[in-house]
């Protein structure tokens, strides 16, 4: 049986699906998966052994050159490429209209979440199989109750595994334990102030760790380069490819972030997180696994370095101890 997987986006989107591939994999042996992902993040799906092809789509690039011969001659290469893989089914993750016309190309069987628990229900028009799954779940517990109902097994949802490997990986130079900061993120109100990144190095760098940081765009680069020239032992990766940093943040001691799809990713390593959530609500999409933890700033109230670094001291004791350990 070929299954066709569509969750283009986001890359925290992308990696909260992964659990449930990881469960359908153990129900399913029969099943081989594909996946279809904004272009951006193909890079990511690379981490998962089970996955066979990766389509790509460039849905945010062909918005904007709607008009464009080019972005008419992708599209209908993609189409033309899904029809002739033959999927049995095609499981809409993502529960959008946009997400919804892609499967359509397959010319499958699509399932997907019903109207009273999909994210657009317009997107339900295209359907041919749906299932209720309550919203108030996180996106995790959601996406695995959607493939179960799917494909017929029952997820134990007491247990969490990614199924994800991270790639071996060292930054040049760099030898015992390292911190990964992740300041970046795609929303001004989500970001922590420049002045937390920098006390927090200096409280790692304190208890002998190495900070290290990046950067995707040149306002991100220069907060990266603030952290450093404020803490010189902090490590600035330059920009690379997702897979490449995936790769570093993978063999990171732990890891501090924003909101932000490598924060999520970070957590599905089961790396100790810490992720800084200022402006949304972690209950329904924030970072889940044995080591992660989210401190939110409430209305009035702030999130201090301080407060982030005892909590990443809390973790890695837990991490020597186990999830279950005294």
């Amino acid at each position: 049986m070929k299954v066709l997987i569509v969750k283009t986006s986001s890359m925290g989107d992308v990696i909260h699906t992964f659990p449930a591939l990881q469960d359908a994999c153990r129900a399913r042996p029969d099943i081989a998966f594909d996946w279809c992902v904004e272009e951006a993040f193909a890079g990511i799906l690379t981490l998962h052994p089970a996955i066979g092809t990766i389509h790509t789509v460039a849905i945010r690039r062909w918005r904007k050159n709607l008009f464009h011969t080019n972005t008419w001659r992708e599209a209908a290469a993609l189409r033309r490429t899904l029809r002739e893989c033959r999927y049995d089914l095609v499981i809409d993750a993502q529960g959008l209209l946009k997400s919804a016309l892609v499967a359509r190309q397959t010319r499958a069987p699509i399932a997907g979440f019903d109207r009273s628990s999909v994210r657009e229900p317009s997107a339900t028009l295209f359907y041919d199989i749906t299932f209720a799954v309550p919203r108030d779940l996180h996106a995790i517990e959601r996406t695995r109750r959607l493939f179960g109902l799917a494909l017929g097994y029952r997820p134990d949802l007491l247990t969490l595994d990614s199924g994800i490997v991270a790639p071996i990986s060292m930054v040049d130079g760099i030898d015992g334990r390292t911190a990964f900061l992740l300041h970046g993120t795609s929303r001004e109100d989500k970001k922590w102030p420049l002045e937390d990144w920098i006390g927090t190095a200096r409280l790692l760098v304190e208890r002998g760790m190495t900070p290290l940081t990046t950067w995707s765009n040149e306002r991100e680069k220069a907060v990266a380069e603030a952290i450093a020239k404020a803490v010189p032992s902090t490590v600035v990766v330059p920009k690379s490819p997702l897979a490449d940093i995936a790769a570093i943040l993978g063999g990171s001691t732990l890891v501090i972030g924003a909101d932000t799809g490598l924060t999520h990713l970070a957590s599905a390593f089961d790396l100790p997180t810490v992720a800084v959530f200022l402006a949304t609500e972690p209950g329904l999409t924030g970072p889940r696994g044995p080591y992660a933890s989210t401190l939110l700033a409430v209305p009035g109230t702030h999130v201090t370095p301080a407060e982030v670094v005892a909590e990443v001291e809390r973790l890695l004791m837990l991490r020597q101890t186990g999830p279950g350990g005294n």
